[in-house]
């Protein structure tokens, strides 16, 4: 549980079943931040939301005259603004691991969850590949208990909404060949932050 931090006047415009404003709502409830969320539908997006993010996009996240609206922009700024439990290593070399991690879910695993969830045409593809990828990677899970850090990380922010959305995506995994990453999903999920950060359309896909 995060320690609680001084009361913020922060608000946070978020789509309820997006794993991009998923990840900053896990960072928000590891911090404890009082933070006003508001759940936004793509289609039905408030007004001042444009006059706030040039994109009009989600998540964003203000904070005084702060406007923020790139996830990982945001999640890297409260772990600064906020430092207790810190998410990021200390040490630059470290720091720079983890955030080529990030990049490499970003482009390895992110890419593929939006092309199932959004994109044309066949799923079958994306969805494999993503299966593949993720049965690949599951022995790493059997070295540390979180991933590739024997602490919570900011990349356990950005991996834990992805695992989380496995029945949506329909992936499933074969529990023989996966058994470390399932311990650790359960770890992950039953975390009391994570359970904060779910809204209820999120708590439904696993309900």
């Amino acid at each position: 549980m995060g320690v609680v931090a001084k009361r913020s006047s922060m608000t946070f415009y978020s789509d309820a079943m997006d794993h991009y404003s998923h990840r900053v709502r896990i960072v928000l409830s590891e911090k404890g931040v009082a933070v006003e969320v508001v759940n936004v539908e793509s289609g039905d997006r408030p007004a001042e939301l444009a006059d706030l993010n040039p994109y009009n996009s989600l998540p964003t996240l203000v904070d005084r005259d702060l406007v923020l609206y790139e996830p990982n922009v945001m999640m890297e700024y409260l772990d600064e603004r906020f430092p207790h439990p810190p998410l990021l290593p200390v040490y630059p070399v470290a720091r720079a691991q983890s955030r080529l991690l990030i990049h490499r879910i970003e482009k390895d695993w992110s890419a593929l969850v939006d092309k199932i969830l959004h994109g044309r045409g066949n799923h079958d593809k994306p969805r494999k590949e993503l299966q593949e990828s993720l049965i690949s990677i599951a022995p790493i899970f059997a070295e540390k208990p979180f991933f590739m850090s024997d602490t919570f990380s900011i990349v356990d922010c950005c991996v834990a909404p992805i695992l989380w959305r496995l029945p949506q995506l329909e992936i499933e995994l074969p529990e023989k060949k996966v058994k470390p990453m399932l311990a650790y999903m359960d770890s992950l999920f039953e975390r009391d932050s994570f359970q904060e950060s779910l809204s209820e359309s999120e708590r439904e896909l696993r309900s």
